[in-house]
């Protein structure tokens, strides 16, 4: 066979036939000048630029808005009940420069906590709601808890050389709040397990268990009936 320098060419490895067994490329071939294949969901707008690609965002957000504006209000409604709490718990736990920022750090974690809770009633126990996953998730615990005030307290900490105290807020903030939302979703499942064994019980005409006796105390018996 006659090489690329001689008087012919030796074929390039992709266009060699696949051996037998070996999967098969399908599509153009990958080259430096190929493009790669884009996301169809973001295909309209990836293929535009400039001034149209503008004005096909501007349509898509103002469709958005015009479809989902209750859904908007809801989130609205929602997030400020959630940041007045959080303002609230704020002003009631105050702390000095260089402490340890109480107040967000429990603001997060009990936020994790509902979230674990709601996210099991939502999938298991509501129906299908339009609005209650973007008033509760979204809105009420959305504004409730805060990523920038725990990224801006953790700055200042740093700024102003207290760089443990930053570090341990750093840390135990990312480890609390994913224990909470681990403790939320198993309260809620036992919670859950615990009211259908009930509702069954009830369904069958049986009494609920009665709960067990306490140590050092003997169980208590109910009389019966004479004849």
């Amino acid at each position: 066979m006659e090489t690329e320098h001689g008087h012919g060419t030796t074929p390039h490895a992709r266009d060699r036939p696949a051996a037998p067994g070996s999967p098969r490329r399908t599509g153009p071939p990958l080259g430096r000048d190929a493009a790669l294949p884009v996301d169809p969901d973001l295909a309209p707008a990836e293929q535009l630029r400039g001034r149209a690609r503008a004005r096909h965002l501007r349509r898509r957000t103002g469709a958005a808005v015009r479809s989902r504006w209750d859904i908007l209000l809801v989130i609205a409604a929602g997030g400020a009940l959630g940041a007045g709490a959080r303002y609230g718990l704020g002003v009631a736990w105050p702390h000095r420069p260089g402490q340890f920022p109480w107040a967000t750090f429990t603001v997060n974690v009990t936020g994790c906590l509902a979230l674990g809770v709601l996210m099991v009633f939502v999938t298991d126990v509501w129906s299908a709601s339009r609005y209650l996953r973007p008033f509760l998730g979204v809105g009420l615990l959305g504004g409730y808890t805060t990523f920038s005030t725990y990224a801006l307290e953790t700055r200042d900490l740093v700024a102003g050389g207290h760089q443990q105290t930053a570090g341990a807020y750093l840390l135990a903030s990312l480890a609390a709040g994913l224990g909470a939302v681990w403790v939320g979703i198993l309260t809620g499942r036992l919670t859950l397990s615990g009211a259908t064994r009930l509702a069954r019980r009830r369904a069958n005409g049986r009494p609920p268990e009665s709960a067990p006796p306490l140590p050092g105390t003997r169980p208590t018996r109910t009389p019966r009936r004479r004849r």
